[in-house]
């Protein structure tokens, strides 16, 4: 799709019902994100998620997905102590039903990206704003707003890319930056709050507290369903992201 100039539509998805209508809505790619520990389990991050939670989440979905690409979201704690526990918890998720896992971070992740791709593991990669980092950050903050720091995160994509990621989410940067990450990266950047330039976007699907770069796609719709279809278009027509949810 990204080869042949048409927008990726990522979205969120926890359970069976939202898994059939998102691909009946012609959403692309089901994310079952660390993000269930804030819409789901109330929690104020996603530190508290546990792989088990994952997985839970991840067998909903796939039980009742067709033909939508699974990408599951690797907790805190999951992969970041080596390459050997990234493996086990990927195995974890791809027998759960995903085809992908998902992990955050840049540089220093590449060596485990490598391991996971070598041994026939797909990877999405992460930048930006990474969630299970909310704590060295300071808060949910855009990241890469100076020219250091831009520079390290195209270093960074840089990295992921030659580790063989097969996606990068970059989340919550400039939407200059954003641009750029997406012309020079050789894999598909899937953009949250990372402007409209980005070969895809990704949406948390629901969220009680929804930040700049979301927009609600319910009004006007006759039901959820038929809001999922309205983002697809959106995504796909690049009328979203819009200049207000821009950084």
């Amino acid at each position: 799709m990204a080869r042949e100039g048409t927008k990726i539509a990522m979205l969120t998805c926890y359970d069976a019902s939202f898994a059939v209508l998102a691909e009946r809505a012609g959403v692309d790619i089901l994310l079952i994100g660390d993000s269930l520990g804030m819409v789901i389990q109330g929690h104020t991050s996603t530190l508290p998620v546990t792989l088990e939670e994952s997985l839970y989440h991840t067998r909903c979905v796939a039980r009742m997905s067709t033909h939508a690409l699974i990408i599951t979201d690797l907790p805190l704690g999951t992969y970041q102590q080596s390459p050997q526990q990234a493996y086990a918890s990927s195995v974890a998720a791809l027998q759960a039903g995903a085809h992908m896992v998902k992990l955050e971070g840049g540089t220093w992740l590449a060596p485990t990206i490598s391991f996971l791709v070598e041994r026939s593991i797909p990877v999405c990669g992460h930048i930006g704003l990474t969630p299970q980092s909310v704590n060295a950050f300071g808060g949910y903050r855009v990241q890469g707003k100076t020219d250091d720091a831009a520079q390290k995160l195209i270093e960074d994509a840089k990295r992921l890319n030659g580790a063989g990621a097969s996606l990068i989410v970059v989340e919550c940067v400039p939407r200059a930056l954003g641009a750029e990450l997406s012309r020079t990266s050789a894999v598909p950047i899937i953009g949250i709050g990372a402007g409209p330039e980005c070969p895809g976007q990704v949406l948390v699907i629901y969220t009680t507290k929804p930040a700049r770069f979301v927009r609600n796609f319910m009004p006007g719709s006759d039901g959820i369903e038929a809001a999922i279809a309205k983002y697809v278009t959106a995504v796909r027509d690049g009328s979203f992201p819009g200049p207000e949810h821009c950084f």
